[in-house]
């Protein structure tokens, strides 16, 4: 964040300055001039000493190259010269894992990469005990994503994504553990594999997606059977069903002179003919079930 605090002080004590020093030229120049330097030190020195950070930044000052104090969100106070500042971003920060080429633990090369978020918690310790942050939870990252797909086969890497995901960001967070950052989340971008390995997968799929439909036709067939024979038991149980069934078909064939129906013998005939068989297999009945003498 611009500091522009610390420049306008700077300014306003210049024209102060320059406002004495003039006064003091009409009674003596080489006085005013002393002056004049010394004010100019004086300011520059007191404007350096003001310093400001913005909400998000954290300000770790270095008195004599030790550390001495974490400052800000704000304005804040510290020694010129002997004192060092170095602002660090507490924001949460995004970490790009480049593509690593993992063998799975089934023995398939895949591509894979992926984003790490973290976000320094502790300011110091973010710059004392780690010479670049960003850069070494990067490489931790990397070498953890390694780790954690070479364990698993390639199907748990395809259907598993969220569980390798928090298992790498758990492992990251243990090893970056003392370093004053905290990893909030780790997202598995595109996995990638050879292209042969891809035609077969999708004649996998496809074949399982036929064998699923030929089960359902399969399904739909057996309970269609089954409405079928069921239908046809009321229908023979029911004396005028199948002569109203007829009838229906027919209206169902609409009243258009394309359709043209013809039945050989009446629906009366087909039916009197079907009472007189249940007729003469009743006496025929009755004599195989008499005794003999």
């Amino acid at each position: 964040m611009i500091n522009y605090i610390s420049n306008l002080i700077f300014f306003a004590l210049l024209l102060v300055g320059a406002a004495i020093a003039f006064a003091i030229s009409s009674a003596s120049v080489p006085f005013a001039i002393l002056f004049a330097a010394g004010w100019l030190v004086f300011d520059f020195i007191l404007a350096s000493s003001v310093r400001l950070a913005a909400q998000w930044e954290k300000a770790v000052v270095f008195r004599l190259g030790k550390y001495h104090a974490i400052k800000g969100p704000g304005l804040f106070l510290v020694a010129p010269i002997i004192d060092e500042i170095r602002i660090v971003d507490t924001r949460v920060l995004a970490v790009n894992i480049p593509k690593q080429q993992v063998i799975t633990r089934d023995n398939v090369p895949v591509t894979i990469d992926g984003v790490l978020f973290f976000r320094v918690t502790n300011a110091a310790e973010a710059l004392i005990m780690v010479q670049d942050y960003k850069y070494v939870i990067s490489q931790y990252a990397q070498t953890s994503l390694r780790d954690v797909i070479g364990q698993m086969t390639l199907d748990q890497l395809l259907t598993e994504r969220e569980e390798i995901a928090r298992s790498i960001e758990q492992h990251v967070e243990h090893d970056t553990k003392g370093w004053g950052l905290e990893v909030t989340g780790l997202r598995i971008q595109d996995v990638d594999m050879p292209e042969e390995l891809k035609k077969m997968m999708s004649r996998q799929a496809s074949a399982e997606r036929e064998k699923r439909a030929t089960i359902t036709k399969a399904e739909g067939d057996k309970e269609a059977a089954a409405n079928l024979a069921l239908a046809a038991r009321t229908m023979a149980e029911s004396p005028g069903a199948m002569q109203l069934r007829t009838l229906q078909t027919i209206d169902g064939l609409g009243p258009t002179a394309s359709n043209t129906v013809v039945l050989a013998l009446p629906v009366d005939v087909i039916e009197g003919i079907g009472s007189l068989k249940g007729l003469l297999r009743a006496p025929s009945a009755e004599a195989a079930g008499a005794p003999h003498a």
